[in-house]
């Protein structure tokens, strides 16, 4: 069969394993650093085992290893299928492929021996960085270049949320990681003061805004219509809902820095864009499951469309809550509290590892030469295993939140503190324990999934499909 007239499915095949792996070790550490909370002996006084060393390995772990290959896998797969084309170079790919597991594998190194830029989300050093930035700049070709070849006239709204998750974590990254070297695994940032703090979560929420939200939104508006073998319920309503989030999301960061050294009306500023926020982010959790309009009937027999689809439930609970807790007001209560931890794993979870499980699932058989997965039982105990522990998590950092919130600023008629912080940890205590037995169930159902797409693949053979002769804006 001749190369040229098929899509390349090696790089998204390698990109969806890899998933499944990373998702298994990232997930893993953050029950070891959950349960390190609830019982701190657990680090056995090694320092690369300790809170601190782990914490950060854990959340790049599952933002850019987990969930930066669901995203590579997704987009190279989306954009060859509606472009009807391969994809513009396979060395850059390829090189995609390598290259960001040899940052992974960096970061893995790396983070446990104490090398830290201590930025949240950016904690790499420099080395490590640039080469982020070159594997990055050689996705944006590879991507925008099979936009350009395309054989379609109309591009797809999911690949207007890729390029712009593309194009955007670009830029963040860049401005944000500027530094000054100082050794080969040290190095300080450009930037100082409140100029730094606020240059940091412009990249810190954008980075939930465009990795985690718009990336997988891509996801969203290819996979649920794909499974659900519906149109999306309304194309206006995804172009609204793209330019308005893309415009609005950028502004929302302040809202991680009320009561400091930021002006306040910046403090403001980024508290009224989080509100608007809400709009286009329920406009898109609106479309997606009307999307399942005339097909509802299939949520009680296809698994994967109750991943696509409850992730879009916690996509939508996700959007309300951080507005709500960017409120000043709000905020007074339950900033620097583990119901912060809550909102961020709801979305973490129940959307991003949702919405991720569910397009890999869908991938992994197509890839494979395979009707199905190796189990559609395995996935449905998968679902309801990961569901019940994301549920258990968030609903007892929720509570443990608020109880903190509420500790900390009780105070007696002569002005002294009710609580010592020592008494708010010792109530936390058994919410830590209920958040570790949700985080067991959910990486439970990643080992799961895990078996069950390795014996889907083991099974299956090399795809490498022919790109179909008949144009059209949806393949």
């Amino acid at each position: 069969m001749d190369t040229a007239l098929n899509y390349n499915y090696r790089v998204v095949k390698q990109f969806a394993i890899a998933t499944v792996v990373w998702g298994v070790v990232g997930m893993l550490v953050g029950v070891i650093i959950a349960a390190q909370l609830a019982w701190p002996a657990l680090n056995f006084d090694t320092a690369w085992l300790t809170y601190g060393r782990l914490r950060p390995l854990h959340t790049n772990a599952v933002i850019f290893a987990f969930g930066g290959c669901a995203l590579f896998a997704t987009s190279y797969y989306v954009v060859q299928r509606t472009c009807q084309v391969r994809l513009f170079s396979d060395t850059l790919a390829s090189f995609t492929f390598w290259g960001w597991q040899l940052v992974i594998v960096a970061a893995a190194v790396s983070l446990p021996l104490g090398y830290t830029s201590g930025k949240e989300y950016a904690e790499l050093e420099w080395p490590i960085d640039i080469l982020i930035a070159l594997v990055w700049v050689s996705y944006a070709v590879v991507f925008f270049g099979t936009l350009i070849k395309r054989k379609t006239s109309h591009i797809y709204v999911a690949n207007w949320f890729y390029g712009a998750f593309i194009l955007t974590v670009a830029v963040l990254h860049i401005v944000n990681s500027a530094a000054m070297p100082a050794t080969m695994t040290k190095s300080y940032s450009a930037y100082t003061g409140v100029q730094d703090a606020m240059i940091q979560w412009w990249y810190g929420h954008n980075a939930v805004g465009f990795f985690l939200t718009a990336g997988f939104l891509g996801m969203m508006y290819y996979f649920i219509p794909k499974q659900a073998e519906r149109p999306v319920f309304s194309y206006r309503l995804s172009i609204v809902h793209f330019w308005a989030l893309i415009f609005t999301y950028m502004w929302a960061g302040p809202h991680h820095l009320h009561y400091t050294a930021l002006p306040d009306w910046a403090q403001s500023l980024g508290m009224v864009f989080s509100l608007i926020l809400l709009a286009p982010s329920w406009g898109g959790m609106i479309n997606g499951i009307m999307t399942l309009s005339g097909a509802w009937h299939k949520l009680r027999s296809d698994p994967i469309l109750k991943f696509l689809v409850v992730s879009l439930s916690f996509y939508g609970m996700s959007t309300f809550e951080g507005p709500m807790m960017s409120i000043k007001t709000v905020n007074a209560l339950s900033h620097y509290t583990d119901w912060t931890v809550g909102h961020v794993h709801s979305g973490a979870l129940g959307w991003v590892g949702l919405v991720s499980m569910g397009s890999i699932y869908y991938l992994i058989p197509r890839l494979s030469g395979k009707k199905e997965m190796w189990s559609v039982k395995l996935i449905e105990w998968h679902f309801w295993t990961a569901t019940i522990g994301i549920v258990l998590y968030i609903a007892s950092m929720w509570i443990a939140g608020v109880m903190q919130g509420l500790m900390w600023r009780a105070v007696n008629t002569d002005g002294t503190l009710t609580y010592t912080f020592v008494e708010g940890v010792k109530a936390t205590f058994p919410y830590y324990v209920i958040r570790v037995s949700g985080g067991a169930l959910y990486l439970g159902g990643m080992l799961m999934m895990a078996f069950n797409v390795f014996k889907t693949v083991i099974d299956g053979q090399a795809v490498d499909a022919r790109i179909p002769v008949a144009t059209g804006a949806h393949a």
